[in-house]
């Protein structure tokens, strides 16, 4: 199959992607509103008779002082990533983003290599040798996807250092998500674990409501959110970043972003975004305050957000990343814990990789990297 390769515009692009079951929110073309530090392109692949058969959404960002960039594509290009013949593919996207001034390509295939079910991650988190994920034997391996891994390798790809550097903008490589296809609702929710069943009862007894909220309520989002940051100690985005993803996703898709929250008493106590791209729909952002955590408001708010995906018929209801830690001492062990409570899956994708086009840049940002 003869490929072509030339940028698209957004309308383009946009109906690639609505003809796809699905595909990362990082890969629409409003992406690039919400990632304003960067530059962006929309690429267009074409088979022989015209048809656009591939799309992916390039961000470019500028080395300080000099014109060069890093093009990147987050959990993307939404290509046939399985075909036999991936250079295809590949060979003129890297000599196009060459042509515009890139130094290296960093991409995310959206290929998934293995899966572990909830039972396989509480047997690995009990048993005393089991450190990480890697260790616990996979309840489904997906061998076409190390197929992709060896093609990539043979061309000269890089695969990234887990959760590496790259301007802080590194898309997970461990998700958790909860499969919802050919389910019954009864049948997902008999999946989740006794405590988190118990904490949904208890948050309804209590009187706990969930509601969905509107560009104007991006403010009380934004409370319980940096409540959330002093608590755990990261650096909260500030409110027109919400904002502007509120805005600009909302305006190629009305149903791209949502917002919830869980009330008790009139008071909000835990909130979350969710983004939804065909049948995938994923918890995106969440907040909680430090009160009221006994009526479990962030349980309620989940089952909520869960059943409205399921109503629009999703496929997945992905709680976005997880590390591979099953050490309880490790500090990020509460979060795959939490998650797994919803009888889903720990699902690894084959991560990012990235083409250095130039060995020497390329070389001097990694150190620049490294140092931050």
């Amino acid at each position: 199959m003869s490929l072509t390769l030339r940028t698209i515009s957004r309308e383009q692009h946009l109906a690639f992607i609505q003809s796809q079951p699905a595909a990362s929110h990082c890969q629409v073309p409003a992406w690039a509103d919400v990632k304003t530090e960067w530059r962006s392109e929309n690429l267009g692949w074409f088979d022989k008779s015209g048809e656009l058969v591939g799309a992916g959404l390039v961000l470019y960002r500028q080395l300080p002082k000099i014109k060069r960039y890093l093009a990147y594509l987050p959990e993307g290009p939404v290509i046939n990533w399985y075909a036999p013949n991936l250079d295809d593919w590949l060979q003129p996207m890297l000599a196009h983003l060459k042509h515009q001034g890139a130094f290296s390509v960093k991409m995310g295939p959206p290929v998934v290599i293995r899966r572990w079910d909830s039972t396989a991650i509480k047997a690995g988190i009990q048993d005393p040798d089991v450190k990480r994920l890697k260790d616990v034997e996979a309840t489904h391996i997906e061998p076409r996807a190390f197929e992709v891994a060896d093609r990539l390798r043979k061309m000269g790809w890089q695969q990234g250092e887990d959760g590496g550097a790259g301007f802080g903008d590194v898309q997970p490589r461990y998700v958790f998500q909860v499969p919802l296809a050919n389910r019954s609702l009864d049948d997902v929710l008999k999946g989740f674990n006794q405590l988190w069943r118990r904490n949904i009862k208890k948050a309804e007894k209590a009187g706990v409501e969930v509601v969905q909220g509107g560009y104007e309520d991006l403010a009380e989002w934004q409370r319980l959110y940096e409540i959330t940051a002093v608590r755990d100690h990261f650096r909260p985005r500030p409110l027109s970043y919400f904002q502007r993803m509120w805005t600009v996703l909302n305006n190629e898709d009305p149903n791209r972003m949502r917002l919830y929250f869980a009330r008790h008493n009139g008071v909000n106590l835990s909130a979350a975004t969710m983004l939804v791209v065909g049948g995938h729909v994923w918890y995106s952002y969440g907040a909680s305050d430090n009160i009221g955590r006994e009526v479990r408001p962030s349980n309620a708010m989940q089952w909520r957000m869960l059943r409205d995906a399921y109503a629009m018929g999703a496929t997945v209801y992905d709680l976005r990343g997880i590390s591979d830690s099953l050490d309880e001492t490790d500090h990020l062990f509460g979060l795959i814990q939490f998650k797994v409570g919803t009888g889903g899956e720990a699902v690894e994708y084959v991560g990012e990789w990235d083409f250095p086009l130039n060995k020497l840049l390329h070389k001097a940002l990694d150190i620049y990297m490294s140092r931050r």
